[in-house]
């Protein structure tokens, strides 16, 4: 029997918090592979990716978790953050007001309930 993409998803979780960096990213892909539009899976691979350097990568993962959850402020936060460890700093503030933006269209809809 094969493993769900939650299990599988579950599974990488379960290895960054043991610090195998490299077996998350195996299973963050393995879950991702079962469902590519896993957006929670892409955000675990970004970040793992991102805590090993691989940067590209991480911001490829990232991207694809704005593009899967563009209501989402997280997923801007986490774009900008690796972007800002990658050395990138006016895309980091570009995604960051991204962020923040969205957070005020959140806001002002909340208030006009």
């Amino acid at each position: 029997m094969s493993e769900d993409a939650e299990e599988l998803y579950d599974k990488a979780v379960d290895h960054v918090g043991d610090g195998d960096l490299e077996a998350a990213i195996a299973a963050y892909r393995a879950a991702l592979d079962v469902d590519a539009e896993f957006a929670d899976a892409w955000e675990g691979l970004s970040m793992a990716l991102a805590d090993l350097e691989r940067y590209p990568e991480a911001l490829e993962a990232a991207h694809k978790v704005v593009e899967l959850t563009p209501d989402e402020q997280l997923a801007y936060t986490n774009l900008s953050r690796i972007y800002m460890r990658a050395d990138e700093i006016e895309k980091a503030e570009s995604w960051a007001a991204k962020g923040r933006v969205l957070e005020w269209k959140r806001q002002l809809k909340e208030s006009d309930s």
